[in-house]
């Protein structure tokens, strides 16, 4: 029976969220593994720049997978070529890849699926596989969009996360450093989770964003950092709408990593197992910063940000440096 009265839980929410309508699943691996299955997905071309997570969901999947290189503009190189029934697994990189550049994919590879983890905000594109995570966006425990026309047939439970919001509620009282082991150990059991849907607490949260107002402060802060730093990145990146980040490409951005962390600006490194080879993704891996610009901030902490790069790098604030490394070429 269902319960009437009792002590009041947490606050309903009934705005609309952002992918409305889309599959929503609990985690963005768990998207990959829908489309796997629902497609019948036998061999996966991803690239070297990405997390090992996707090679783990392959593995889980019986799924063969090989690897492919980028272009220094996030591009998959072009000299693709896919065997029979293999799938084309693109990543929109921080955002950078332009609607046209994905429907040109689609044209030349059909089968392609787009992963916007990096670009919330992106829409996706008629006829295009393309599934979005909500965590690297918002705080909520778990929760995952994809867009496909490919049903499952499966009945699938839907995922309860009551128990995952300790580090959440944590950090918006106290520091970010007393609940990290948390947040990794949910990261942890999350890919661990079988297919499942979203739980009933992450969609409630998701309909209490105000998207548009997350969308302007990311979008403004982005713009502000690419106007202080572009002269110094050695990334020739656009300017987006609702950035999951900004990618500042520095020669010793390992280093700059380092010392931003004893300031208490924490800059991951988003995908530590990439192979240390010398290659392009080797180096956009250890010296690519992804600076915070989400809706907790606003310019104060973009100006403390990238002062300390400049204070770093041994140059005035705001100044241009003469760096001259900008390459044209596609990654070997």
């Amino acid at each position: 029976m269902k319960e009437i009265g009792g002590y009041i839980e947490l606050e309903r929410n009934f705005l609309p969220m952002l992918h409305e309508g889309a599959v929503a699943l609990n985690c963005g691996s768990n998207c990959l593994a829908y489309l796997i299955r629902a497609r019948n997905i036998r061999t996966l071309r991803i690239p070297y720049f990405l997390c090992d997570c996707v090679e783990e969901t392959c593995r889980k999947e019986g799924t063969a997978f090989r690897f492919y290189r980028i272009c220094n503009d996030f591009t998959p190189a072009p000299d693709i070529r896919l065997d029979d029934g293999e799938w084309l697994y693109v990543v929109n990189f921080y955002g950078q890849l332009t609607a046209d550049q994905i429907r040109d994919l689609k044209h030349r590879y059909d089968r392609v699926i787009v992963d916007n983890a990096q670009a919330y905000f992106d829409r996706p594109l008629e006829g295009v596989d393309t599934l979005y995570t909500c965590r690297k966006f918002f705080g909520v425990p778990d929760g995952a969009f994809l867009y496909t026309d490919a049903k499952l047939q499966e009945a699938l439970p839907r995922d309860e996360s009551f128990d995952r919001m300790h580090f959440l509620l944590g950090r918006f009282e106290q520091p970010a450093s007393n609940f990290y082991s948390e947040y990794a150990a949910n990261n942890d059991a999350l890919s661990d989770e079988p297919i499942k849907t979203m739980s009933r607490l992450t969609d409630n949260l998701l309909r209490g964003i105000d998207y548009d107002r997350v969308k302007r402060i990311r979008t403004e802060n982005y713009r502000y950092l690419h106007s202080r730093l572009k002269e110094i990145n050695r990334l020739d990146v656009r300017e987006i709408d609702g950035a999951f980040a900004y990618p500042l490409l520095l020669e010793n951005g390992a280093e700059i990593r380092k010392k931003l962390q004893q300031e208490k600006i924490y800059i991951p490194t988003l995908w530590p197992n990439v192979v240390r080879d010398g290659s392009l993704e080797d180096n956009y891996a250890m010296n690519i910063l992804p600076l915070p610009c989400d809706q907790r901030y606003g310019r104060e902490e973009m100006d403390i940000v990238a002062n300390r790069i400049f204070q770093y790098l041994g140059g005035a604030s705001g100044s241009p440096r003469s760096f001259e490394f900008r390459r044209n070429l596609c990654g070997k």
